[in-house]
């Protein structure tokens, strides 16, 4: 019988659901859990001697898997540790602490297939890591200009063109309770008259791409699946995640010298799977913009067709 695949994802998550329905269609066995559930309803025995390394298992009231024996782990945006009341905030914390080093700690030791190890997730989501090694590979990426310093945009933006700024890290944030994103916004004469509030922290800024369409291009082992994505309005055009309803979507094939570069840099990244986003300009010139290494592929999957989950499937599978 084939190996376990272990699923690490927050409970909730529904294209999780399907990667799970498609490996049991498999006839796989499937262990799912959420550190959100450790220790009040998942719990660790974990042992490691001169002799035999990591052994014991995680087991929640119903199902049980042997570490030893998992063939695969599936991680995906897990979430946080909850812990019984009555502990004090310092008290949460530190277990918080021993939780990462020993549930984590074990998990991260598995010899196995990972989509992706959250150590190589951890350094790929680094968007100056992303650019830099992407320029290395051989992709095309726009010039970039991180800086707290004003008079630096100035220089950039004599030297380069109309630029676009955009978060470094994650785009979202919670203010007042509410969820919100920061959306890539091309910058005016106008906006670069007043640079108060760069000093504050750093910002990325870059070249504007002119571009024809915008491709999502999902990566899963040595597999690619293409979709190019068409903005209806300006605030699409500017980032297509301001508008999704204005947005048209299709499949569309790679280039092969993107598909090699991109396959590179998968390789370099340590990563499984990656879900990137390039521009696509006139002359079919394709620029890389980033790769996601935890990014969604449900929607894409639902607008085209693609077999992405399939593809999620087989790849834990350790097939080709």
């Amino acid at each position: 019988m084939a190996a376990p695949v272990l699923i690490i994802a927050a409970a909730d998550d529904w294209p999780t659901d399907r990667v799970v329905t498609e490996l049991r269609r498999h006839g796989a066995e499937v262990f799912r859990m959420d550190t959100a559930d450790f220790p009040q309803w998942l719990s660790l025995a974990g042992r490691i001697d001169q002799e035999v390394a990591w052994t014991g298992g995680l087991s929640t009231e119903h199902r049980t898997v042997d570490l030893a024996q998992v063939g695969a782990v599936y991680y995906r945006a897990p979430g946080s540790f909850r812990f019984p009341d009555g502990l004090s905030g310092p008290e949460e914390r530190f277990a918080a602490s021993q939780a990462r080093s020993g549930l984590g700690g074990i998990l991260s030791s598995l010899k196995c297939r990972w989509m992706n190890h959250p150590s190589s997730m951890a350094r790929a989501e680094y968007k100056p890591v992303q650019l830099a090694e992407a320029r290395g590979c051989g992709l095309r990426v726009p010039p970039t200009l991180i800086t707290n310093r004003p008079q630096d945009v100035l220089d950039f933006a004599d030297a380069v063109g109309d630029l676009v700024c955009k978060p470094v890290a994650s785009p979202v944030l919670i203010e007042d309770g509410l969820l919100k994103s920061v959306y890539t916004k091309r910058l005016t004469r106008d906006d670069l008259r007043d640079l108060r509030g760069i000093d504050t922290t750093a910002h990325l800024f870059q070249g504007w791409v002119p571009k024809d369409y915008e491709v999502r291009l999902t990566v899963i082992g040595d597999r690619m699946f293409a979709a190019s994505i068409r903005a209806g309005s300006a605030a699409g055009y500017e980032d297509w995640r301001s508008d999704y309803g204005s947005l048209t979507y299709s499949t569309t094939s790679v280039p092969t010298p993107v598909a090699d570069g991109m396959r590179r840099l998968m390789r370099r990244l340590g990563l499984r799977y990656g879900a990137a986003d390039f521009v696509v300009g006139p002359g079919d010139e394709w620029t890389f913009l980033e790769v996601n290494p935890c990014g969604q592929w449900d929607w894409i999957q639902g607008a085209t067709g693609l077999p992405i989950a399939e593809a999620i499937a087989h790849d834990l599978e350790g097939a080709t």
